[in-house]
C-alpha cells in the first residue's frame, strides 16, 4: 500500500510540470477551424446569438372594435351590441351616445360596468376609448339630466284653413304647378280611364259563365291555369272580381274572403282575381306524367 501511494505522487508530479507547457503550445497553436473556415469558440458564439434572436416573442393582439351595451339613468332601456372603434375620443363616443340614449354630449358621464360591477369611470374626454380596460360585453352607463327626453310635450296641430294659408307648404307648390289632384285635366283623364276600364270588367264578368276554364296572368306570378267558380263584388272592396279554383295549389285561399265563404275548394287552390287578369278560353287541365322526367 505504502509503495501505490508513492507510485501515485510521483504520477502526480510529472503530470503538474507537463501542464505549463501544455497550456503553452495550446496558445501558440493555431486555432481549430470549423467547416466554414473559422473558429471553434467563434461558432459556438454565433450559435449562441443565433438562439437568442430566434426565441419567439409573445404579442396580444388587440381588436380596433368594441361591442357594448348602453344604460342610461333615465329608464330601464338597455342598447344590446353596439359596437365602437377603440380610437374613438371620449367626446367623440358621447355625441354618438346622444341619438341612443337622448342625453347632451356636453353633460353626460359616463361610467363602465362589467356586470353590475363598476370597473372605472371614463373621464377623460380627450382619452381613446381602447386607453380604458373596455372589453367586449361590457356596459357603458350613462348619467345626465336627459334634456331632449320630455314627456308630455303638446302636439302642435295646425288647421287646414290655416294650412292652406301657408305659401311654404307642399299643397301650396302643387297647386301653383297644377301637380297631382290640383292638375284638372289629368284628374279628368284618369277618370276616363278609370270608367273605361269599369265598363270592360263588367262585359267581361257577365260574359263569362261560371264553371268556365280560364288562365290567370298577375304581376310577380306565374301563369296558372284554373275554373271560374265565382263572379261579381267583394265584400268591402271596390269593383269586380273573379274567384278562381286553380288546377295546382298556387293560390292564396280556399274560396273565402275575409271570413265569408264565396266558393269551395282545397286550401292553397283558390284567389280572387281582377278580371283583367283573367283570359277566358280554351285551356284544358295539363296532364304531369313520370315519363316526362328523366
Amino acid at each position: 500500500w505504502s509503495s501505490s501511494r508513492t507510485a501515485i505522487k510521483q504520477w502526480g508530479r510529472k503530470i503538474k510540470e507537463k501542464l505549463p507547457s501544455a497550456r503553452k503550445q495550446n496558445k501558440s497553436s493555431p486555432r481549430r477551424r470549423s467547416r466554414n473556415g473559422t473558429g471553434s469558440q467563434l461558432c459556438g458564439k454565433t450559435r449562441k446569438k443565433r438562439n437568442l434572436t430566434m426565441s419567439p416573442m409573445i404579442s396580444v393582439e388587440v381588436p380596433d372594435t368594441v361591442t357594448i351595451n348602453i344604460s342610461n339613468s333615465q329608464n330601464d332601456t338597455i342598447s344590446f351590441e353596439r359596437k365602437y372603434s377603440r380610437s374613438l375620443k371620449i367626446y367623440e363616443f358621447k355625441a354618438k351616445l346622444e341619438p341612443i340614449t337622448g342625453g347632451s354630449a356636453g353633460t353626460m358621464r359616463l361610467e363602465l360596468y362589467s356586470g353590475e360591477r363598476l370597473v372605472c369611470r371614463l373621464d377623460g374626454d380627450s382619452q381613446p376609448l381602447g386607453s380604458y380596460p373596455i372589453e367586449d360585453g361590457m356596459r357603458v352607463h350613462v348619467i345626465d339630466q336627459f334634456p331632449c327626453l320630455q314627456e308630455n310635450v303638446p302636439k302642435f296641430e295646425l288647421s287646414l284653413e290655416e294650412y292652406d294659408k301657408k305659401e311654404d307648404s307642399l299643397r301650396s307648390f302643387l297647386k301653383k304647378n297644377k301637380l297631382g289632384k290640383y292638375n284638372a285635366e289629368e284628374m279628368a283623364k284618369q277618370e276616363e280611364e278609370r270608367k273605361r276600364q269599369e265598363e270592360e270588367d263588367r262585359q267581361k264578368v257577365d260574359g263569362t259563365a261560371i264553371g268556365a276554364r280560364c288562365r290567370v296572368t298577375a304581376k310577380n306570378n306565374p301563369v296558372r291555369l284554373g275554373t271560374v267558380m265565382y263572379k261579381g263584388p267583394l265584400d268591402g272592396k271596390p269593383g269586380l272580381f273573379f274567384g278562381v279554383k286553380f288546377d295546382e295549389p298556387l293560390g292564396v285561399n280556399d274560396g273565402t274572403m275575409n271570413g265569408k265563404r264565396y266558393f269551395d275548394c282545397g286550401p292553397k287552390y283558390g284567389s280572387f282575381v281582377a278580371p283583367k287578369a283573367v283570359e277566358v278560353g280554351d285551356f284544358p287541365p295539363e296532364e304531369f306524367s313520370l315519363d316526362d322526367e328523366l
